[in-house]
């Protein structure tokens, strides 16, 4: 007997393995942040960086505050739904410091 995922299961995870959404969420753990703090924490390109965005921010996972200074100040946080991905992300990072060596990471890089 074939047990099928459950669908939301799938699309939760085809969003978070998503190139790049993790490191996104788990920069935005610090609290809210501006696109070049963003660009700067994270080795990405500023349009990869601005889609992977955009795509949080339809899911309702992160938010976007704009701020009407001049210049105009925009600031991306998590939203609730995406603070809910706290403890996962945390769970991740717990997993890796226990089984990723640095030469693994080393290889990668």
């Amino acid at each position: 007997m074939e047990q099928q995922l459950c669908p939301r299961f799938e699309k939760a995870m085809e969003l978070i393995s998503k190139r790049w959404v993790g490191l996104i969420l788990f920069d935005l753990l610090e609290g809210p942040k501006r696109f070049s703090e963003m660009e700067s924490d994270l080795p990405i390109s500023g349009r990869l960086l601005s889609d992977r965005l955009k795509l949080l921010e339809k899911e309702g996972i992160v938010q976007r505050q704009i701020y009407s200074e001049f210049p105009v100040r925009v600031e991306y946080s998590l939203s609730e739904k995406g603070r809910a991905l706290e403890p996962v992300i945390k769970e991740i990072q717990n997993w890796a410091d226990a089984y990723i060596t640095r030469e693994e990471v080393e290889v990668k890089e």
